[in-house]
């Protein structure tokens, strides 16, 4: 029998390593293993063999996120209506609300991207286009030499996994009177789900945190994407900040 070829032993030695990997390998971190495992193997062979080892190997190897490696023996089942065929998942009987204020915390106290921040959601605003779950201010010091113009900043936070694409459109829509928007969503998310919220959080300067959902106590933050600063119509700024300027000015 004709021994094995260099790329189909890197492909044998790679579905091994991602086995004994439940949690997945990172592309960086096979590729370190694979030149550690056999030094004879060449570093370019290695790379242009398992750059695309999921669509090569499908029925071995998946990707739930870019970047990341896992082996199909713990491939995630989905839940299936079979009335409908759509996606569930359960989903933990947390009030949204209960994130807000320690959202609004950490934006002025860790973050230091408001100098006042303030809990809001319901619909203060009083339109279809939705009100921030957090809104915030951000304004010069007394001490700073240079003086910049006052930015409105502005969260969606979003508990339930199942409406993240609903959060997004949100998020996206406070632009319209924000310099700065943050789409908040649980780090319990699927992962390629939090994938694509990455992706598309990069492409509109959205700001994307994950936090615990399971502890409204203590919802650790994460910064995934930094929401990058543009200037909103101050037209509607005016007009939904003047409904809470007691709240976020005095």
């Amino acid at each position: 029998m004709k021994a094995p070829g260099i790329r189909e032993r890197i492909k044998r030695q790679a579905v091994e390593l991602i086995r004994s990997h439940p949690e997945g390998l990172r592309y960086s971190e096979l590729f370190r293993k694979l030149r550690e495992g056999t030094p004879s193997f060449n570093g370019g062979t290695i790379n242009s063999t398992i750059w695309n080892l999921d669509v090569v190997m499908p029925e071995s190897v998946w990707k739930p996120s870019k970047g990341l490696y896992r082996h199909t023996d713990f491939k995630e089942p989905e839940a299936v209506d079979e009335s409908t065929g759509q996606e569930l998942a359960v989903q933990p009987k947390i009030r949204e609300d209960q994130f807000y204020a320690p959202f609004a915390d950490w934006l002025k106290n860790e973050a230091e991207e408001a100098t006042q921040a303030i809990p809001l959601g319901g619909s203060i605003f009083r339109d279809r286009w939705g009100t921030p779950d957090v809104i915030g201010k951000r304004e010069s010091k007394r001490s700073d030499v240079i003086k910049a113009p006052t930015e409105i900043v502005a969260a969606e936070i979003k508990a339930d996994t199942l409406q993240l694409v609903t959060a997004f459109g949100q998020a996206c829509a406070y632009r319209l009177f924000s310099h700065r928007s943050y789409l908040v969503v649980p780090r319990q998310a699927h992962a390629d789900e939090i994938a694509r919220l990455d992706a598309l959080c990069e492409i509109f300067g959205i700001g994307l945190v994950t936090f615990d959902r399971e502890n409204p106590k203590a919802p650790t933050f994460t910064v995934l994407v930094r929401p990058r600063s543009q200037q909103p119509d101050l037209f509607y700024t005016n007009r939904y900040l003047a409904l809470i300027e007691q709240e976020l000015f005095n």
